[in-house]
């Protein structure tokens, strides 16, 4: 095993920690979990396409998906392939007529492109190894204030293990509510709310 040997993954989650935001990358048929920290933004993004969010405009991630179908490439997978010193890298693979055409970037801009598209993703098996947390250590518990947004969290490593994961907990009326605002948020292009919604649906 090493970091070039890639395992298929799935966006397992996107929650908030006693550290900041974080989105769990979980290899499949495993019982760990890859944290990844992520700023607010970032969070938004990848909430709104994982929820299948229609926004009246496009976002910035939308805009490279069109950019690239619109030049006759798709986005096959991404690849969480490395972490030196705290920071995690990635790939874009593009399929073009040509052949496959591969782009540096954030782990968190590919993410938020692959919950779009529904390409596949893989991250390194040496990550896994060196960073992964047990998924049994990831524990539900009522939602603490929101992370400050001006304070995002840096995209890097994992906090220490046994941190809490929130998740809130709330019944069929809370969700008709939460629901009804969504709309609401959207309509007003308030996305930075419209995400916070989504994020809270997600979690029910």
């Amino acid at each position: 095993m090493g970091s070039n040997t890639l395992v298929q993954a799935d966006i397992w989650t996107v929650a908030q920690t006693e550290q900041g935001n974080v989105v769990l990358v979980r290899p499949k048929e495993s019982d760990v979990a890859v944290p990844i920290f992520i700023g607010q933004l970032e969070t938004q993004s990848i909430l709104i396409g994982l929820g299948r969010v229609e926004m009246p405009r496009p976002l910035t991630h939308d805009l490279l998906i069109s950019v690239a179908s619109a030049l006759g490439a798709r986005l096959a997978r991404i690849e969480i392939s490395d972490l030196r010193d705290g920071t995690f890298f990635a790939r874009l693979v593009l399929m073009l007529p040509s052949g496959e055409l591969v782009l540096d970037c954030r782990p968190s801009d590919a993410i938020a492109m692959a919950v779009r598209t529904g390409a596949d993703v893989f991250i390194a098996e040496s990550i896994v190894e060196e960073v992964g947390v047990p998924v049994d250590m990831i524990r539900e518990a009522p939602r603490a204030d929101p992370v400050d947004p001006d304070s995002p969290g840096p995209e890097s490593g994992p906090g220490r293990p046994g941190m809490l994961w929130h998740a809130p907990i709330a019944g069929d009326e809370e969700r008709e509510r939460l629901e009804r605002e969504l709309s609401a948020a959207i309509a007003d292009e308030d996305y930075e709310k419209a995400a916070a919604l989504r994020d809270r649906l997600k979690s029910l």
